[in-house]
């Protein structure tokens, strides 16, 4: 009798776990979905920017200055704030495109 207790506490025991382990991927699984899925898609769409950047786009900085781009290089772009006054930022400072 005491066998059979001991029998049927371990199977309850293997059923615990087993519900522990599809909450913990449950919960893995979430975080996926509403935290790093959208980020990497993000980050997808900033480099696809940066890497379409052409002379004549019209730019915000990640510090708000508002301008058109003069030239772009490999890690750098010249940005023309007005007629004469140009500004040398790094291309990861742009953060995006404005339609005109």
């Amino acid at each position: 009798m005491k066998l059979s207790l001991l029998v049927q506490a371990a199977a309850g025991g293997d059923q615990a776990m087993i519900y522990q382990v599809v909450m913990w991927v449950g919960i893995i699984g979430v975080f996926y979905f509403f935290m790093i899925r959208p980020q990497q898609k993000k980050a997808k769409e900033q480099k696809a920017l940066l890497g379409n950047l052409k002379k004549g786009d019209s730019v915000v900085t990640i510090g708000g200055i508002h301008a058109k781009v003069y030239t772009v290089e490999e890690a750098i772009v010249v940005l023309e704030l007005d007629k004469g006054v140009k500004l040398t930022v790094e291309k990861s400072a742009i953060s995006r495109t404005i339609a005109e």
